[in-house]
């Protein structure tokens, strides 16, 4: 290890983010592979190390013999001031070296907060934060994940983004990255040509034009670039690598254990959820396989929970057979299961003893909205008299605490439908009181997480406003003043960092500027409450002479064009349209598997998206 740097691990705050050498973390010869790819998450060690895309894509990668992944991570304020007081560049874990020296920096944009962080981070390992200011080939400024739907406001930043998912595309690209480095072709000339891999979007090869209200006129492609770039998937789950083994941290992360992937997707239609519509069409794993993975893990580093992952664990038609089979294995070596993203409407009590057999987690259903006219509006299919059967079971099984998530600021919403979360939170507490197999003598807590609606692109709602700070706070005190019994608590997280999310989640490329001189002032880790400087960001809103609030709080034409119109996600833009119409009148569409909706995804497997078939889609 750099020896400036070794002095520097002795002076700051959980060292062990910053040195590498875990179990499973990849070593190579530098000089024995082609390309040297630097995976960057732009956020801490203990956030990043919890992503599943990240051990996915890490473990692909080194899988292939010439290339070489490490993984990067933003560091905290403490390890930074003394990483540029001491001239030390941002560095790939694994090797120590400067990332500056890679072939590709890739980012994975989880969160529109994190943004300025890919700034820091590319100041920090030594380069220029513009992507026209770094003229040679190397290295490769590249970003995917769910924000890149709308890559706009980080475009002048970013040599390409990578749309959907990038098991296949990633190993493309790097293909054609190795042939012009070996014929020493030129920045541009690789650019062009990466444009024409399906899913590879380059912003610098498509002009923007803007009308006088400030609303974009046209975005026009040259050089060659396609006019619309069609995000990919992953067809056939059952064949896509899936990583053995993961990176064992040495210190606590968020998510410390086992996850398996069981399927991708989501039938349900939420009209507020940008996840359910960016990763249709759904997609399930064979259970045999699931298992497989599951057991490798486990086996490889000796992690005794497991969490089964999805966007709805609980609609995975092989729950039931993959739950038999696995339990048996679980029970044996005392590993626990976790099963997130349940839903309240197939939330049994044979479910509920499974996943309690070796050791009780705690369960969160997420009801959104407190009445069913509000839910009936977001396509949330589920109604009150579900939400409490399935609080019952729960309690019919020895638990005491059912955590909730509501949003506010909903589209449609009202004072009363803020009024149904605090009496919603008051039947399930009147609900444990009055049953007979309650636990003796324990008391039940129901825990209210609450959230700001944001409009995201490729939704229902893209086209609404999000309510202004002031509203949201009305609503969130109102809420507070409905509450009539300490055993329901609620917490929120502050509308500030929700209104600067809805301004980059629906940005266009003006926004760049804004970014960048919000970053020199001093702006980084937005998302973390002690870090936000929400002033800070104000004074560069006003510098550049864009108001916020044309993003955040302002409603679009159904026939705007909308920033990210150049992009396919899979979802017709009219099927959009049906359902933000029926969003008004809260009129329900009902799931993928009771009646076809015809969102247009199918065409990205080409057929019938539950149509089973040899190739495992379903």
């Amino acid at each position: 290890m750099n020896p400036v740097l070794q002095s520097i691990l002795m002076e700051v705050q959980k060292p062990g983010r910053y040195t590498g050498g875990e179990l499973g973390s990849v070593v190579k010869d530098k000089d024995a592979v082609d390309v040297r790819f630097a995976f960057c998450f732009p956020d801490t060690y203990e956030v990043g190390m919890s992503h599943l895309g990240m051990k996915i894509l890490y473990g692909l990668y080194n899988a292939q013999e010439n290339i070489w992944c490490e993984r990067v991570f933003a560091p905290w304020t403490d390890m930074e001031a003394k990483m540029r007081e001491n001239g030390v560049l941002l560095y790939g874990l694994e090797s120590g070296d400067p990332i500056r020296e890679f072939d590709f920096i890739g980012f994975t944009l989880q969160y529109e907060l994190s943004f300025t962080n890919v700034l820091n981070m590319l100041d920090l390992a030594g380069l220029p934060v513009l992507a026209a200011d770094r003229e040679g080939l190397s290295p490769i400024v590249v970003a995917g994940g769910p924000c890149a739907c709308n890559p706009e406001p980080l475009a002048e930043f970013v040599d390409l983004f990578i749309l959907g998912e990038g098991e296949e595309v990633n190993l493309e690209l790097s293909e054609l990255y190795r042939d012009y480095k070996k014929k020493g072709g030129s920045k541009r000339d690789f650019l062009k040509a990466a444009a024409r891999i399906p899913g590879v979007y380059v912003p610098s090869l498509y002009e923007v034009c803007y009308q006088s209200d400030g609303t974009i006129e046209a975005v026009t492609p040259k050089e060659g670039a396609p006019e619309r770039v069609t995000k990919r998937i992953v067809k056939d789950l059952d064949k896509a690598y899936y990583p053995d083994t993961f990176v064992v941290p040495f210190l606590d992360i968020v998510h410390d254990r086992a996850m398996t992937e069981v399927f991708r997707g989501c039938i349900r239609g939420c009209r507020f959820c940008q996840a359910g519509f960016l990763y249709r069409p759904v997609r399930e794993k064979s259970p045999d396989t699931v298992c497989k993975e599951s057991r490798a893990l486990c086996e490889s580093t000796g992690y005794d929970e497991i969490s089964l992952t999805s966007l709805s664990t609980s609609d995975y038609t092989g729950l039931p057979e993959l739950l038999d089979n696995l339990l048996d294995y679980t029970e044996q070596e005392k590993i626990s299961l976790s099963l997130p993203s349940l839903r309240v409407d197939n939330f049994s009590p044979a479910l509920m003893e499974k996943i309690s057999r070796v050791r009780k987690t705690g369960l969160t259903f997420a009801p959104e909205a407190g009445t069913q006219r509000l839910r009936d509006a977001i396509n949330k299919n589920v109604s009150e008299e579900e939400i409490l059967r399935t609080c019952n079971t729960a309690f019919d099984g020895g638990y005491t605490a059912v955590k909730l998530y509501f949003m506010i600021g909903l589209p449609t919403e009202t004072m009363e439908d803020i009024e149904g979360i605090a009496k919603l939170g008051q039947q399930i507490v009147n609900l444990y009181y009055r049953n007979p197999n309650k636990p003796k003598g324990k008391s039940v807590a129901v825990n209210i997480s609450l959230s700001s609606f944001v409009p995201k692109p490729f939704t229902p709602f893209q086209w609404e406003p999000q309510d202004t700070m002031e509203i949201l706070r009305q609503k969130q005190q109102h809420l507070r003043d409905s509450l009539t019994t300490r055993k329901v608590q609620c917490k929120w997280h502050e509308s500030m960092t929700s209104f600067l999310e809805a301004v980059f989640a629906r940005g266009d490329r003006k926004l760049c500027k804004v970014m960048k001189l919000a970053w020199e002032k001093g702006c980084k880790f937005d998302g973390w409450d002690d870090q936000f400087l929400f002033d800070k960001w104000m004074e560069a809103f006003r510098e550049c002479g864009i108001d916020p609030a044309f993003y955040a709080n302002r409603r679009r034409a159904l026939d705007e064009v909308l920033p990210w119109d150049h992009l396919d996600f899979g979802v017709d833009k009219a099927f959009l349209i049906r359902e933000w119409k029926k969003a008004q009148e809260s009129t329900v569409t009902p799931h993928c598997r009771d009646h076809c909706g015809g969102c247009g995804a199918n065409r990205l497997i080409g057929g019938a998206c539950f149509a089973k078939a040899d190739s495992g889609v379903v």
